[in-house]
């Protein structure tokens, strides 16, 4: 009997900006169902990684597959089609637009127009705040409010995985929180994460595994029920090197 793909891999991948190579061949998986954390020092490639694996920038080497299926040839459209999902830092909304006129216009893909009105009510279920909100303009949001309008952009365009940078930067913890309780509803679902999060303690609290990012490598894979407390994983953090 043939092996189940894994939601995601990626194989020995570079990628960078100009002549610069940010990722130094990292390989990862994120099994199917599965919730795996990134961590690390920032500017060590973390939102780089999510960049290559959906094609904003394209990768130099390296292969990337999703659910069994190599990306190598699929432009961020077409991997957008296939429901990997990526969900970037800084709440990149259209700031004119209303609420509701975001998500709409988020389910565009033919996959995403199918179940639209269910993901819409799913959407405002998980956030009533926006549901409450729908007719104001992004830019009249807060912080946290945009952040919540941001992944339900994500879940309108009907993913079949969410990779998500960093949701709760700059957000209060009683914001952060929620959207913790939000993420774990979604991965409920069946949906595979891929999270970047700075945050330890909030990462520890949503993930199955944790892969800690220096220097563009894969430099220590943790699972959840391994013998690596919080103050060693501080240390890596903080540190810049993975533990011994």
């Amino acid at each position: 009997m043939k092996p189940k793909a894994h939601a995601l891999e990626l194989r020995e991948l570079r990628a960078g900006y100009d002549a610069y190579d940010v990722l130094q061949g990292i390989s990862l998986h994120v099994g199917a169902g599965e919730r795996v954390g990134l961590f690390g020092p920032n500017g060590h490639g973390k939102t780089t990684l999510l960049n290559a694996i959906s094609k904003i920038i394209v990768p130099r080497s390296g292969s990337v597959s999703f659910m069994g299926e190599a990306l190598e040839s699929l432009s961020a459209r077409r991997i957008v089609e296939r429901g990997l999902i990526h969900v970037p830092q800084a709440n990149q909304l259209f700031p004119d637009m209303e609420i509701m006129e975001t998500l709409e216009l988020a389910a565009f893909t033919e996959r995403a127009r199918r179940d639209r009105n269910a993901n819409l009510d799913y959407v405002l279920g998980l956030f009533p705040r926006l549901a409450e909100r729908r007719r104001q303009q992004c830019k009249t949001l807060s912080g946290g409010e945009r952040q919540m309008l941001s992944i339900g952009v994500g879940l309108m365009c009907a993913p079949r995985m969410l990779m998500l940078d960093e949701p709760t930067l700059g957000l209060s913890p009683k914001l952060k929180q929620e959207l913790a309780s939000a993420i774990g509803e979604i991965s409920k679902r069946g949906i595979p994460l891929l999270l970047i999060e700075q945050d330890i303690s909030f990462v520890l609290s949503l993930v199955d595994r944790m892969y800690f990012v220096d220097h563009g490598e894969i430099a220590r894979e943790i699972d959840r029920g391994s013998d690596v407390d919080h103050e060693e994983i501080m240390d890596m953090y903080f540190g810049g090197h993975a533990a011994p």
